[in-house]
């Protein structure tokens, strides 16, 4: 089951990656993907291997970025591929058909290289401009989303990333993206994490946003 909010990871230091792990697991996260770019890959190993005792305990959900062997070796539940990061089919053959593959798109031709190669879920973006990766591709927006996923033929799960904020999710939900990977905003903020799950798996996602609203206006 491919979660509908990802919380993907960041930081100066392994041990602040552990500690967003943690703080995330304790907030109610289920999928948590652990991106540690420009680190050595024996850190990445270390920490993936606290990350995946620190999920376990939880049971949420630990998908690995980009290393897809160090996945396997902490016996994490996925890994995330980046566009130079390893062809799905590969990494499927080595990993085995119980891991989680994502891949990362920008484009419909990018979704749909995906989805030939048999990924779970695809993380279409940036919604909108944000400092935590590098190298962003164009800027894709509601009408990115809307035509993107009106040319895509295939029921696979389109996560949005890039940017996004609670009172996005509305607007991004109506496109028919399946769910949401968010990094800086829960990083500044994890007890958001039951409004986001509130909205993206709410009866309506107009109504829990205006309950919430109203909330706030009264208090």
């Amino acid at each position: 089951m491919i979660s509908k909010l990802q919380y993907i990871t960041q930081g100066n230091t392994a041990e602040q990656h552990l500690e967003y792990v943690q703080a995330a697991c304790s907030a109610g996260a289920d999928w948590i993907q652990l991106r540690m770019k420009n680190f050595d890959e024996a850190i990445v190993l270390q920490t993936a291997e606290k990350a995946r005792e620190i999920t376990m305990h939880f049971q949420t959900r630990l998908i690995i970025n980009d290393f897809y062997k160090i996945a396997k070796s902490v016996n994490a539940d996925g890994v995330h591929l980046g566009k130079n990061d390893g062809c799905p089919l590969e990494v499927r053959e080595y990993l085995g058909k119980w891991f989680s593959i994502g891949g990362t798109a920008n484009t419909l031709e990018d979704c749909e290289n995906l989805i030939d190669k048999k990924v779970d879920y695809i993380g279409l973006g940036p919604f909108k401009f944000t400092t935590t990766k590098s190298n962003l591709g164009p800027i894709l927006g509601i009408d990115g989303y809307k035509s993107i996923l009106n040319a895509l033929d295939s029921d696979i799960p389109i996560i949005a990333i890039g940017g996004i904020t609670l009172p996005d999710i509305p607007e991004l939900i109506n496109t028919g993206i399946y769910g949401v990977a968010v990094s800086g905003e829960l990083t500044k903020n994890f007890n958001a994490i039951p409004e986001f799950n509130a909205v993206l798996n709410g009866p309506s996602t107009q109504e829990q946003v205006y309950k919430m609203n109203k909330t706030e206006d009264d208090e």
